[in-house]
């Protein structure tokens, strides 16, 4: 094990230049639990039951909004059956569910061009 100062993961950010659009999008697109706002700036806090994820407009905080390119990867009980549900829900999605062949996964993005996706596990890891 490795012996430094970092303990964990606390949450991981995603840019917005809409705010209020990525705060609908992670709360009833998704249906993640809204949580905690940082006061009075454009950053709200989501939770997924294991990460939070933090919508901040670092535009607020002397940054740019970059979108992140590399997925930050929601798990779900049935992808196909989450995928679906997501469709209804105006997410379009960038690829078909791909089969591992111990997980499925299938890809897209939120409205600010951060890449998402959703997996779930069905075989053996090892």
């Amino acid at each position: 094990m490795a012996s430094g100062p970092v303990t964990g993961v606390d949450f991981v950010t995603v840019a917005t230049s809409d705010h209020d659009a990525a705060c609908r999008f992670y709360e009833e697109t998704l249906g993640l639990e809204r949580s905690k706002s940082w006061g009075d700036h454009p950053a709200t806090e989501f939770e997924t039951g294991s990460l939070t994820i933090a919508v901040i407009d670092w535009r607020n905080f002397g940054r740019d909004n970059e979108p992140n390119a590399n997925p930050i990867v929601l798990q779900v009980d049935d992808v196909p059956k989450a995928k679906a549900e997501l469709e209804s829900r105006g997410v379009e999605f960038q690829t078909d569910i791909i089969d591992s062949g111990t997980c499925h996964q299938a890809y897209f993005a939120d409205p600010d061009g951060n890449a998402l996706g959703i997996h779930h596990i069905y075989g053996d890891r090892g």
